[in-house]
């Protein structure tokens, strides 16, 4: 780096990676700031270098048979001082002692992606699944009760808590998963937590890219009748000033439909309508500070949200969401190898859930009649300030490595609900039971937190490493503090550096979403059945408490050749203090408690393969997740279930005990760049019902056939003809279980039906085209 008396000083220890031609590579800095690749094929390349603090990149063309001499200038990072950039699922062995997997650029742009989503891209981390509702699921925890950040601030909608902003794939760096974030300044959650970092801005050039300009005509009945999808999207990244500012701008919309096979032809489709606006400015004020800063907006609505077999359009409802998030984030290196982050930042999410009919809603055995029950309105946001000082390195008794933070939130929702009467018909035709509700409800509620932490990085000799971590949390829902210690280690056990054993434990606390802080404002309800009429009033009998989790691991890592690394760990989370629903109809009371438990364990067994212009990632994943199965989203979510029946415990909805996944990267011949995906996995679980809804022994004690998918993606760079030689182009397809196996996403649970235990709406072999522009 440039010293401010302008000499340069060499920078040892700094990570450098390669991307381009050939697959991905990384090295580390030696003494003399020297650093080495072999076995690239020619071609240009993006050489990277990240250190305490620092980022510089550079271009490199590696001519056949010549070796290419790069130096690289490092700059104050632009991003986050730890994140560390990657192209594989897996990185090398590391000295984390919080078991990680991340996905780089290259596979995020490169992966067979249906939605050209951020969070289609997770499920190729292993013990991550996309659960029945479509919801992501980490690591047997359920969506509300994982954490998501954007370049570390919380993207989690501050209602429901389920993560509710996406972005651009082409403005992501990597995403990361934390199975048991072992640092304190993770909190409010109960599970793992991904992380998303969006590329910086190039400070030297501009570069556009345009793609998915074609739209997909709708074929129904062997004619073309509409548009099925179109989902175009612009990228434009350079400097305002060269060196100094860079802006990144990516805009994208999304129309799409999705089909439900099950259902006619002209009826079967949901429909998705959606803007996605990402703008960042990245600043190097002076040679120790910068700042980012960014601006993304996402409206959308969607169209017949829980569209099934058993659920017409009619009788779904529509989701309108609106939402913006502004960000600001400045980083100062004090000294050396210290950093003090600031981040403020502004969220801003709105929702309505509305019907499609005005007719009565009714639950009958094969289908469903009526317009939607649930008519919602919320107007949410949550305004957050954190401070991160990381100090640099003390001695005493080896070396320390201090961390200090505090983060200041304020959430509020104002919401309307309207709940309109259901009835549930039997098989006679006649109801079986009616469920009324009381008058439409407004109200305001708010949650403030606050959260300070300490952490030490301790490496008492060279081969041990210690992560010791202490957290408070106070939110104004609960009115209490709540202390979590954590951690971790990580040893090398051989002299080379290539076999590490790592683990650790801690506690985790979660938040309170504020549609639980809600609940007591909400219609109650009244049940008619034969037997006689029931109110139920909405009730929390013994107070709100924070849920919490124990979770721990222990993982051994090795290096086996330099080309081929495993990995073998078990982890185990257990999580009381669950919120719950459960209806006692004796106390005439629908009451929202904390006694819910589950616990997830995962044995992991993965393994990466690099070849000169490949790698393969691969994993077998055997877990089980069981709980209490009463969630509270389940019932007051954005697709509420109408009939609440008594809580047990069983197999949580997305539990896949055997899960084998894989996938890989190959540069082939021809120029082409081809990436497939294989998932195999037990399929999830499903319960009996009768014509009442009401279940029939154990819940979740059957399973849908086993989910088997190959997903591929082949591109390749073309040239165009003249005057066009400055503009590039890549192209190629997707193809989506090519194997065309049956995969049902819905099934006839009910006893009493004809079509008992049958199967429906699997997604057969679908095809995509993919054209990218850039210049």
């Amino acid at each position: 780096m440039t010293d401010p008396d302008g000499t340069k000083s060499p920078i040892p220890g700094a990570t450098v990676s390669v991307q381009g031609s050939g697959p991905s590579q990384q090295a580390t800095t030696d003494e003399h700031a020297m650093y080495r690749f072999t076995g690239l094929a020619p071609g240009q390349y993006q050489v990277e270098a990240t250190a305490p603090g620092l980022t510089g990149s550079n271009l490199a063309m590696v001519d056949p048979g010549a070796m290419a001499n790069v130096s690289i200038e490092l700059h104050v990072a632009l991003l986050k001082a730890s994140v560390t950039v990657t192209a594989s699922a897996e990185p090398a062995a590391s000295s984390a002692s919080s078991e990680q997997s991340t996905i780089g650029k290259s596979a995020v742009l490169n992966a067979p992606n249906k939605s050209d989503r951020i969070d289609a891209v997770l499920p190729m981390i292993p013990g991550v699944v996309r659960g029945p509702d479509g919801l992501i699921n980490m690591k047997g925890a359920r969506s509300s009760q994982g954490g998501a950040l954007i370049n570390n601030a919380n993207v989690t909608d501050p209602v429901t808590g389920n993560p509710a902003m996406n972005l651009p794939i082409d403005v992501v760096q990597s995403v990361t998963v934390v199975s048991n974030p072992y640092d304190p300044e993770y909190g409010r959650l109960t599970g793992a937590v991904s992380s998303v970092e969006t590329a910086t801005g190039n400070l030297d050039r501009f570069h556009a890219s345009v793609q998915n300009l074609f739209v997909r005509p709708r074929r129904r009945d062997g004619d073309f009748i509409g548009i099925e999808s179109w989902t175009p999207r612009l990228t434009l990244t350079g400097p305002l000033v060269k060196h100094k500012i860079a802006f990144t701008q990516s805009f994208e919309y999304r129309f799409i439909r999705n089909p439900v096979y099950s259902l006619p032809q002209l009826q079967r489709d949901m429909k998705f309508e959606g803007v996605t606006s990402f703008t960042q400015i990245d600043a190097n004020l002076t040679p120790r500070q910068s700042l980012t800063a960014s601006f993304g907006l996402y409206p959308q609505k969607l169209n017949y949200l829980g569209l099934n077999t058993f659920t017409p359009q009619p009788s779904t409802p529509d989701l309108h969401q609106r939402g913006y998030m502004a960000s600001i984030q400045h980083r100062d290196a004090i000294g050396a190898d210290s950093l003090l982050v600031s981040q403020l930042s502004y969220k801003r999410f709105n929702a309505d859930v509305t019907a499609n009919s005005t007719d009565p809603y009714q639950l009958l055995v094969e289908t469903t009649a009526g317009g939607f029950f649930d008519r919602q309105h919320r107007e949410s946001d949550r305004t957050e300030w954190q401070e991160t000082w990381q100090f640099g390195s003390r001695g005493h008794l080896g070396s320390h490595q201090f961390k200090i933070g505090s983060d200041v939130a304020r959430s509020s929702y104002d919401g309307r609900v309207d709940l309109l009467p259901v009835s549930i018909i039997g098989n006679a035709g006649l109801p079986v039971e009616r469920i009324g509700f009381g008058p439409a409800s407004r109200f305001a509620v708010h949650q403030d937190e606050v959260a300070w932490f300490v952490a030490d990085k301790w490496t008492p000799f060279q081969r041990l490493t210690v992560d010791l971590g202490l957290r408070f949390d106070w939110d104004s829902v609960t009115s209490s503090v709540n202390t979590a210690p954590r951690a971790g280690f990580a040893l090398m056990l051989t002299k080379d550096a290539k076999t590490i054993l790592k683990g650790g434990a801690g506690l985790f606390y979660d938040r309170v979403p504020l549609n639980i802080a809600a609940f007591p404002y909400l219609p109650g309800r009244t049940v008619t059945m034969f037997g006689g009429t029931t109110d139920y009033a909405n009730t929390v009998p013994l107070g709100l408490r924070n849920p919490r989790s124990l979770g721990w691991n222990v993982e051994i890592d090795r290096e086996l050749t330099s080309a081929l690394l495993v990995r073998g760990g078990y982890q185990q989370r257990n999580t009381s203090r669950d919120f719950v629903l459960d209806p006692n109809p004796g106390l005439g009371a629908l009451a929202l408690s904390n006694r819910g438990r589950s616990f997830y364990r995962e044995f992991q067994l993965t393994g990466r393969y690099k070849m000169p212009r490949a790698t393969i990632n691969a994993s077998y994943v055997r877990s089980k997740a069981f709980g209490n199965l009463n969630d509270f989203n389940q019932f007051f979510g954005n697709n509420a279930a109408p009939v609440i029946e008594p809580d047990e415990r069983g197999r949580l909805p997305f539990d896949a005990p055997n899960r084998v996944l894989a996938w890989g990267e190959w540069n082939a011949p021809f120029k082409l760049m081809i990436l497939p995906v294989l998932d195999v996995h037990t399929g999830f679980p499903w319960s009996e019902i009768n014509q009442a809804r009401e279940f029939v022994g154990p819940r979740n004690s059957e399973r849908f056939p086993r989910f088997a998918s190959f997903d591929l993606q082949v591109t390749r760079p073309v040239r165009l003809p003249l005057p066009h030689e400055k503009l590039k182009a890549r192209v190629g397809f997707s193809v989506f279980n090519l194997l065309n196996h049956f995969n049902p996403r819905d099934v006839q649970g009910d006893i009493d039906s004809i079509r008992y235990a049958d199967l429906f709406n699997g997604v057969g072999r679908t095809f995509r085209g993919k054209f990218v522009l850039e210049f």
